[in-house]
């Protein structure tokens, strides 16, 4: 049983992997700064790290890191260097999810944005452990 567990989290790792290098292209393309960086070489599907700024004006610096492995899953978010949610594991890939969604042809670039009503305010990191 932990054989089969242990090759379906690699084969989720590898497809979110793939998934990863098509949203930077895909955010790349729709004028956003995104990257994703494969771990060794590129074929095996190890990992990666993925990094973009969800913002359309530059003095606003809304920064997104997610990074997957054969040791985790988490999802960073940021704006102006304060660290504002971090998630790990099934809520990590849930929220690729829904940036991806709103990253659908023909959405503006601006729907990159969080709707404030359901993302947490900008606060210190240290906030939000007092608040948990």
């Amino acid at each position: 049983m932990f054989g089969r567990l242990a090759e379906q989290y690699r084969s989720v790792v590898e497809d979110l992997v793939l998934s990863l290098q098509a949203l930077a292209a895909s955010l790349s393309a729709a004028g956003h700064t995104a990257s994703c960086y494969v771990c060794g070489d590129g074929r095996d599907g190890h990992g990666a790290s993925f990094v973009a700024n969800l913002s359309p004006a530059a003095s606003n610096n809304h920064m997104v890191r997610f990074l997957v492995s054969d040791f985790g899953i988490s999802w960073v978010e940021s704006r102006d260097g304060h660290e504002l949610v971090k998630l790990e594991g099934a809520e990590a890939i849930q929220e690729l999810g829904r940036m991806a969604e709103r990253l659908r042809p023909g959405q503006p670039s601006a729907a990159l944005e969080p709707p404030s009503a359901d993302w947490p305010q900008a606060q210190p990191r240290s906030a939000l452990h007092q608040n948990a």
